[in-house]
């Protein structure tokens, strides 16, 4: 990391490296916990609008410039639409549905897709220790979302009761699940990732996150005012300090630490850190909102944190794996054939919750 950054010598420099990750876990359990007292669009809104409005202030500290060109402002529309809109609104009404812990995971299984569309778009290698965290997160995603008499079905080689056959009534039972909006909503955050790699070279990355945050907020607010009711009418003194925390702590610091590390150039080191996201939101849907999983999607939680660190660690993993091949007795040398690389691509790092 560049030392030149003040928070970098701070003595509370690894509690600040970790609190992106803690505010987005503890404001999915925050977050769950307004639900019933509100609307999830109205909800969702709130978290984009003013947080956005917060990051370009302090874009505007820093010094950033703003989006200049249509190019720059199309690209931020895009960028609004897919990870502010979409990803938010999936997230919200998927929260309904589902755990604040269990949802967290749900969403944090983005880089699984985002490896996948960086190997589609950019023809990048996922490597050995890629592909066994896909194939380990495509397992674990399977038992969240899935219901667990399916699965016990599937494994005593049972037929699945007819209730649950394939069909319309399968697809409308898994969207009502909530695991499947968080799946849409770990995607539309993907692709949000994805697009950050061609936003970054038409405007600045904190400006447009602050931008997008607005610009996706809207279409949040225009949907909740002509489909929703009673936004306001269930809203106690504690909802409101829970939304501002998710507002305040889940989006606009919690973006502004990222960022602020991710542009010393330590998004390599942040990276092994998105496995916490989750872990947080477990560890506090358990103590504040007493959710319970069940023993199959307790086993899902832990291979899909397994894939998700397999996938954020390739290349160290690699790296470590072809040095111990190196220095074993009879190993090729570069020079004898071909050099031992596992994992050359690099997939961003999830953004937010």
């Amino acid at each position: 990391m560049d030392s030149k950054l003040p928070l970098l010598r701070s003595p509370f420099a690894p509690l600040l490296l970790i609190a992106p990750f803690f505010f987005w876990g503890t404001a999915m359990v925050a977050m769950k916990g307004v639900i019933p007292h509100t609307t999830p669009l109205f909800m969702a809104g709130v978290r984009l609008v003013p947080a956005g409005a917060l990051v370009l202030v302090a874009g505007m500290v820093m010094g950033r410039p703003q989006p200049k060109g249509w190019s720059a402002w199309l690209w931020i529309a895009l960028f609004a639409l897919i990870d502010g809109a979409l990803f938010q609104g999936f997230l919200a009404e998927g929260l309904v549905r589902t755990g604040a812990g269990l949802g967290s995971v749900m969403i944090d299984s983005q880089p699984l897709a985002v490896a996948l569309m960086a190997l589609w778009l950019f023809g990048e290698r996922i490597g050995f220790w890629g592909w066994l965290g896909l194939g380990l997160g495509v397992a674990g995603i399977s038992l969240l979302g899935l219901p667990d008499e399916w699965i016990l079905a599937i494994l005593q080689s049972r037929s699945l009761p007819e209730d649950m056959n394939l069909g319309m009534n399968l697809i409308q039972d898994l969207f009502q699940n909530g695991q499947w909006l968080m799946l849409l909503a770990a995607l539309s955050m993907a692709l949000g990732t994805v697009l950050m790699r061609y936003i970054s070279r038409h405007a600045d990355p904190v400006t447009a996150t602050g931008w997008h945050m607005i610009l996706g907020g809207l279409p949040l607010f225009a949907l909740s005012s002509h489909f929703e009711m009673g936004q306001f009418t269930g809203m106690d003194s504690s909802n409101w300090v829970a939304m501002g925390y998710s507002t305040i702590f889940g989006s606009a610091i919690a973006y502004g630490l990222f960022f602020y590390f991710a542009s010393s150039g330590s998004l390599t080191s942040l990276s092994s850190l998105t496995f916490l996201t989750p872990v947080f939101a477990l560890l506090f849907g358990n103590l504040f909102l007493a959710e319970m999983l069940s023993p199959i999607q307790w086993v899902g939680v832990g291979l899909t944190l397994v894939s998700i660190y397999l996938i954020n660690q390739r290349d160290r993993l690699s790296q470590k794996f072809s040095q111990s091949q190196a220095s074993s007795p009879g190993a090729l040398t570069p020079s004898e054939g071909d050099a031992i690389d596992l994992a050359q691509v690099t997939v961003p790092v999830a953004e937010h919750e």
